[in-house]
């Protein structure tokens, strides 16, 4: 499908701009140097418009959107092993679907068009991306050890399982997650590490989210996560380490020494009592930042906006420094560093040749007026309900905040009666 976005306001590279965007075969084709007879399927006027590159959600746990709203104010182990995995027990496959694509939903209604992915069943979250036609990433969370070598060794078959069936499908892609360094011990890190390289696939994992797990890999090993992790070669190139709240200054030198990219999910660290992680630091030393949701359990949303914003606001506060984050490097980290951090060489920015994974923002609304600076808006001034159409790989998921992919009501009626069922409401 060949599609033409008119004089619209773009984020680009190299700066913000009125251009016009041609789009063909899910890429994006020209920007204003139209080539002669392109004759556009479908024309976009972007009078009073703005274009952005689609966010990318570098860590989340989509299927938890069933959980919003119903486990707040907790303590971290509380939330998680008092709350959270009892729930967990409960779900059934289907259930997690249904609850991937109210996450898609959201995502995609607030300018997302990729996420990475970390959950318990195989399939679900798959099928959901597939259907929708949203950019993923998926991993099964893995855990394992001595003292469950059984299932541990089911989790990978699961894996492997999946990634080979959904080998070479459309905009999906795979990654190995050993969840945290204290639900998988060293044997099964160094397992999934192997097995890993073996697939040639990236690692998706948890590492320095809270005391609580500060103090219990201490106990353990007698160093930091990190530390652990890399010996048992989990920390390379291609590793996604979501959080990194509490890292010493050792830490970050040796995450840069290994070309580890960070997802950090300010929003969750905050409202888990998790703290802040250093981000500045890490940007300083030169690893790659990317930004997370985490999962609507924690967050309590899957809108990039609401994170976006913090990531600008947050570090500045806490350094004393107004540019610790600018707006611009914020907008990079929700685009064009998660891309990277996923291994996705072709997605995050408005560039020729690049994947048209594209959101449309609508500026007449009365927070974007006076405009001012277009990417301070993003983060200052925007709270995702701007986002009016979004098109992943040049395909139109979502026109005039219509789903086209999805049927929602569908969707919202299936979620709450899982709700329903397992007692959450």
């Amino acid at each position: 499908m060949k599609i033409l976005i008119r004089d619209i306001l773009a984020v680009l590279p190299d700066g913000v701009k009125t251009c016009s965007v041609a789009v063909e075969d899910g890429v994006i084709a020209a920007i204003d140097n139209i080539p002669p007879g392109f004759a556009a399927d479908k024309t976009i006027f972007g009078s009073g418009k703005m274009l952005i590159p689609g966010f990318v959600n570098a860590h989340t746990h989509v299927y938890m959107t069933v959980f919003r709203n119903c486990a707040d104010d907790l303590t971290f182990n509380d939330w998680l092993f008092g709350r959270i995995l009892p729930l967990e027990d409960k779900l059934t496959p289907e259930d997690c679907y249904w609850g991937s694509l109210l996450g898609i939903m959201e995502m995609l209604s607030t300018g997302t068009t990729c996420y990475n992915d970390m959950y318990i069943f195989t399939d679900a979250s798959a099928r959901a991306a597939t259907e929708s036609g949203i950019r993923a990433v998926l991993s099964r969370g893995l855990t394992g050890g001595a003292d469950d070598a059984e299932g541990g060794q089911n989790r990978l078959r699961q894996a492997f399982a999946e990634i080979e069936k959904w080998r070479g499908t459309e905009n999906l892609s795979f990654m190995l997650a050993p969840h945290a360094p204290y639900t998988c011990d060293t044997g099964y890190q160094e397992e999934v590490a192997r097995e890993a390289r073996r697939l040639g696939v990236r690692i998706h994992t948890h590492i320095s989210e809270s005391r609580a797990e500060m103090n219990t890999i201490q106990e353990r090993y007698g160093c930091t996560p990190p530390e652990i992790m890399d010996k048992t070669g989990l920390l390379t190139d291609r590793t996604v380490a979501a959080h990194c709240v509490y890292l010493t200054d050792d830490d970050i030198a040796l995450l840069a020494n290994r070309g580890v990219s960070v997802a950090t999910n300010p929003v969750s660290n905050l409202k888990l009592a998790n703290g802040v992680a250093p981000v500045p630091k890490m940007l300083k030393a030169g690893i790659n930042v990317a930004l997370g949701t985490d999962g609507a359990a924690s967050n309590n949303t899957l809108n990039m906006f609401k994170d976006l914003s913090l990531l600008s606001i947050l570090h500045k506060g806490a350094t004393g420094d107004p540019q610790a984050v600018t707006a611009r490097e914020a907008l990079d980290i929700a685009t064009k560093n998660g891309a990277r951090a996923l291994g996705l060489t072709d997605v995050g920015e408005i560039r020729a040749g690049m994947r048209a994974d594209l959101a449309v923002i609508d500026l007449d609304r009365p927070n974007l007026q006076p405009l001012g600076d277009p990417v301070a808006a993003l983060s200052y001034s925007m709270n995702g309900s701007e986002v009016e159409t979004v098109m992943v790989n040049g395909r139109i998921l979502m026109e005039n905040k219509n789903f086209l992919t999805i049927d929602r009501d569908r969707v919202l009626y299936e979620v709450n009666a899982v709700c329903e069922r397992i007692g959450i409401r």
